[in-house]
């Protein structure tokens, strides 16, 4: 047998495994979605005149609201969020506030921010007043939810929850134990709230009424992400790996459906929403916007979220004809329907 015959029948599958190898790392820079782009959008890019990211909005009327983020970012809107203009907070110039959370009832709103701020208005934003937090406070403000004339309700970012009858003169504390540092935490319409652990291992509940906080095991080998309410009341989860879960029964919070993996592209899920015609929208980094109007069976990109250069981290929707996606370095999206 010639020498070089036998060298070519030896190199031969090493060339072959050397071909796979290249073209296996050639390819994995590659997205390949596999998703379909919807022909049209709901969804609106609003100019913001900012590089910070906004983080929360609320309106006090139809017209009229305010949008707050990282470096005190604080904008102001009377045409129902089609546009919005900077305006100025009386804080210390050399304190940078986050400013997370904001809510209002009528014409009476509040604003937490970090580090250990809380702002309240009677005016409908006109004028704000900044109330002392108590020193003792556990954790970090991180959600404020107006419930009525002077009524309010603080929650912390270890799971601590307040809540004051007296304008913010003084808090009662309505959980005797924290639930630890969250890295998410929300609140349904019926004051029962939800929590994700800060490493994603496991989540927490709590209804009105109950001493503690409910732990509860996460339902799949990725860490949790963020987790919230659905219309009906039942609990959803974002899972790392960009896996979606959704309870079926909310008294039964060890009661969840398979994962929902809408697409593999290397981007994670931030948050989740239904719009008003009850499609399900979720977002994430890179621009990354999907659509499911059959409950999560199927899904498409929406292709004005596709062009944004952000990571979109909340969806908002509020009443019948109003909705947000907030993005990092001052990306916004309106929903026009």
């Amino acid at each position: 047998m010639p020498r070089q015959w036998r060298l070519g029948r030896l190199l031969s599958p090493l060339l072959n495994l050397l071909l796979v190898v290249s073209l296996g790392f050639g390819l994995s820079g590659c997205v390949t979605t596999g998703l379909p782009t919807a022909s049209a959008s709901p969804w609106q890019a609003v100019p913001l005149a900012t590089s910070s990211n906004p983080l929360d909005l609320a309106f006090t009327s139809a017209d009229h609201g305010f949008l707050v983020g990282s470096n005190r970012l604080i904008m102001e809107t009377d045409d129902g969020g089609a546009s919005w203009e900077t305006r100025a907070l009386d804080l210390p110039p050399e304190e940078n506030f986050r400013l997370i959370s904001i809510d209002f009832k009528g014409n009476e709103g509040w604003i937490v921010g970090q580090p250990g701020l809380l702002l309240h208005s009677d005016d409908a934003g006109k004028s704000w007043s900044r109330l002392l937090l108590d020193t003792k406070l556990p954790g970090e403000p991180y959600l404020i939810t107006a419930l009525g004339p002077n009524q309010a309700e603080l929650a912390t970012n270890v799971g601590a929850v307040y809540q004051t009858g007296n304008a913010g003169s003084s808090w009662q504390a309505l959980v005797s134990d924290a639930a630890g540092a969250v890295r998410d935490l929300r609140r349904s319409t019926d004051g029962r709230y939800v929590s994700v652990s800060g490493l994603g291992n496991f989540f927490a509940s709590w209804t009105p009424g109950q001493e503690t906080w409910q732990v509860h095991q996460r339902m799949s080998s990725q860490r949790l992400q963020s987790m919230g309410f659905q219309p009906d009341g039942n609990l959803w989860m974002l899972a790392r790996g960009a896996q979606l879960r959704f309870n079926t029964d909310a008294d039964d919070l060890e009661a969840w459906g398979k994962a929902v993996v809408p697409i593999t592209n290397g981007f994670g899920y931030l948050d989740l929403a239904w719009d008003p015609s009850g499609a399900i929208w979720t977002g994430g980094g890179s621009g990354t916007l999907l659509v499911s109007r059959d409950g999560g069976g199927s899904w498409q990109r929406d292709p004005v979220g596709a062009e944004q250069p952000t990571n979109f981290t909340r969806i908002h929707f509020e009443g019948s004809d109003k909705g947000f996606v907030l993005g990092e370095r001052g990306s916004l999206l309106r929903w026009v329907g």
